[in-house]
């Protein structure tokens, strides 16, 4: 090859070599590894326990951003209003106890929603932490039920041997003390993530735990992002939420709810919004609403209820506002509570 030729070859190798090169890591991985931005239209999600109330919700609002979703549930496929979810949606009925069932679900996905689990305390003794079940009011061994803690370590090891680097897992606001415990304690209004989490129940327990390992696997694999979303009942709308509480424990959980449509949003900001901001690989965040579903102002409510819990400084209490502050999730995640979401009309 002349000097002529190679003149002219060279800037188109060159060229080929930085097109191939942009075409794979394009095919390959939609996270930025620097922010760990997520969220092409055709990223393969992974969401469990699809079946569920909050899963369903998240399925519906994925679908409707362009992504693949992987349902997956320990009982048969079930959709919100027995809908057909479409071409973009497959379904696995997975025992997520099951490490190697676990591993084999997400194979191809590039980020996780965790949201399945026993949604309370349940016998108040073993049935969250280990593999029971209450059958015909009796306490039985169960092959197919598995544990809150159990999936949960399952589902974040899964994700680090396969390379999945966001996680969005459904906590709970029951981390702290509130409608499951003996006697809720609050150390100061409005609750925030750093406000102790010393749970007396088991459900809380395991969720206290979920967060725990999410905290472990970070530390030793460091590409990874997890977000711990801390959501409080997940409800239709506020209307039903104050129509259906109990009126006599309702105190207890400080009269909270979250939009459900709304909470779902809140897992999908988990997995595509940028992580550069984020304190640490792992973070917790109070999903909630921004105001109580009682009538009451909220001051007045407090001084009936819980007159020896102080404010924290510079807060104040006026109308019928929220006692979570979920401002860590407005800066970091980019939510902000939405309490006219479409219930029952997410596009698909």
């Amino acid at each position: 090859m002349g000097p002529l030729q190679l003149k002219y070859q060279l800037p188109l190798l060159l060229l080929f070599v930085a097109s191939s090169f942009f075409l794979y890591f394009q095919r390959t991985s939609p996270v930025d590894t620097n922010t760990g931005t997520t969220g092409l239209p055709n990223m393969k999600v992974a969401i469990t326990g699809s079946n569920g109330r909050v899963g369903k919700r998240v399925v519906l609002g994925a679908l409707a951003r362009g992504y693949h979703v992987v349902g997956i549930d320990h009982s048969a496929l079930a959709t919100a209003d027995d809908r057909d979810l479409g071409a973009n949606f497959t379904f696995l009925q997975t025992d997520l106890r099951d490490y190697d069932e676990t591993l084999k679900a997400f194979e191809g996905c590039e980020a996780i929603i965790h949201l399945a689990a026993y949604p309370d305390p349940r016998d108040y003794k073993v049935v969250v932490h280990n593999r029971y079940s209450v059958v015909d009011g009796e306490l039985k061994f169960n092959q197919g039920i598995h544990s809150n803690v159990v999936i949960s370590w399952n589902i974040l090891r899964a994700a680090a041997e396969l390379g999945i680097n966001r996680i969005a897992q459904a906590s709970s606001v029951n981390a702290i003390n509130l409608v499951y415990s003996q006697q809720p304690k609050f150390e100061f209004f409005p609750i925030d993530e750093t406000h102790p989490t010393l749970p007396d129940e088991p459900y809380g327990l395991s969720k206290v735990i979920m967060e725990l390992q999410a905290d472990t696997i970070v530390r030793r694999f460091k590409d990874m992002r997890v977000a711990s979303l801390r959501l409080h009942w997940s409800v239709p709308s506020r209307a039903f939420a104050t129509q259906k509480a109990n009126a006599t424990l309702v105190k207890n959980d400080l009269w909270g709810y979250v939009q459900e449509d709304s909470a779902a949003e809140a897992f999908l900001l988990a997995i595509t919004q940028p992580t550069d901001k984020w304190p640490s690989a792992s973070e917790a965040f109070f999903i909630t609403a921004p105001d109580t579903m009682h009538y009451k102002e909220t001051s007045e409510l407090i001084k009936e209820h819980w007159p020896d819990v102080p404010l924290k400084d510079g807060k104040k209490l006026d109308g019928n506002i929220g006692l979570f502050d979920c401002s860590k999730a407005k800066e970091l995640l980019g939510w902000v509570h939405n309490n006219d979401a479409p219930s029952s009309s997410v596009p698909l």
